[in-house]
C-alpha cells in the first residue's frame, strides 16, 4: 500500500515554513543608482561598462546570475563567503538583500559595450573549443550553458560576450586551481582543469568578441 500525505497537510508545512512564507519583493532598479555612484561605479562603471579590464562589465549580465554573486560575496553566518574576494566583501557588508536585488536589476538593464578580439591565432582556437570542445580531454563546448552567441541562459548561466578578455582568463584561471569554487556542481572547475595556460587565454579572447 502506497502512503501519501494529505494534500492539505502538504500546503500547510509549505506555508508554515520562512523558505516559502513569502515572495521576495520585486526589485526596483531606481533604488540602486545611490548605491552605483557611491559604491560600484569606480570599478564597474556607472552604467555596468567596466572602465578597466581586471574589473568586469556588469551591464546586460543577468540580474538572476549578479544576484548569485554579490550574495556568494557575503558570509552566510556561521559559514564564510562562498567567493572570497576581500574588495568584494567589503563592497556587499553593508548591502541587505534588496540592496543587491535592485543592483542585479539595474545593471542587467544597461547596455554592454561591444568589445573586439584582436589575435586572429587565439580567436580561432578559441572558436573551436567554444563551439566544439575538446573531444579527447573530456572538455564540452561552452554553446552547450552560455549559447552560440556568448548571451548565456538566466538564472543558470551568465552572460559571456564583450567581457574583457583578461578578466575571462582570470576567472577560468581560478577556476581550474580552485581559488573560485561558487559554480553549481563544480561545473567550471572541471572543465577548466583540463584546459592549458593557451586554451585559457584563446577562449578568452574569442569571448570578447562576441555580440
Amino acid at each position: 500500500m502506497n502512503f501519501r500525505w494529505p494534500a492539505t497537510l502538504i500546503a500547510s508545512i509549505f506555508a508554515a515554513s520562512p523558505l516559502f512564507a513569502q515572495t521576495p519583493p520585486k526589485a526596483d532598479p531606481s533604488k540602486a543608482k545611490d548605491i552605483v555612484t557611491k559604491v560600484c561605479a569606480a570599478c564597474h562603471g556607472s552604467d555596468g561598462n567596466s572602465p578597466q579590464p581586471a574589473n568586469p562589465t556588469l551591464a546586460g549580465q543577468h540580474a538572476e546570475y549578479t544576484l548569485k554573486q554579490l550574495t556568494n560575496f557575503k558570509p552566510q553566518e556561521p559559514k564564510p563567503a562562498e567567493r572570497d574576494n576581500p574588495v568584494m566583501a567589503g563592497m556587499v557588508a553593508t548591502l541587505s538583500a534588496d540592496d543587491m536585488r535592485n543592483l542585479a536589476a539595474y545593471f542587467e538593464m544597461q547596455k554592454r559595450k561591444p568589445r573586439a578580439a584582436h589575435d586572429p591565432q587565439l580567436v580561432k582556437l578559441g572558436q573551436s573549443i567554444y563551439r566544439g570542445g575538446i573531444v579527447a580531454r573530456g572538455v564540452a563546448a561552452c554553446t552547450g550553458c552560455h549559447g552560440p552567441t556568448g548571451a548565456g541562459m538566466p538564472a543558470q548561466y551568465p552572460r559571456l560576450a564583450g567581457q574583457y578578455p583578461e578578466y575571462t582568463a582570470v576567472q577560468l584561471n581560478a577556476f581550474r586551481s580552485g581559488a573560485r569554487s561558487n559554480d553549481p556542481n563544480g561545473m567550471m572547475r572541471a572543465l577548466a582543469a583540463r584546459l592549458s595556460d593557451r586554451e585559457i587565454a584563446a577562449l578568452a579572447e574569442y569571448i570578447a568578441g562576441l555580440r
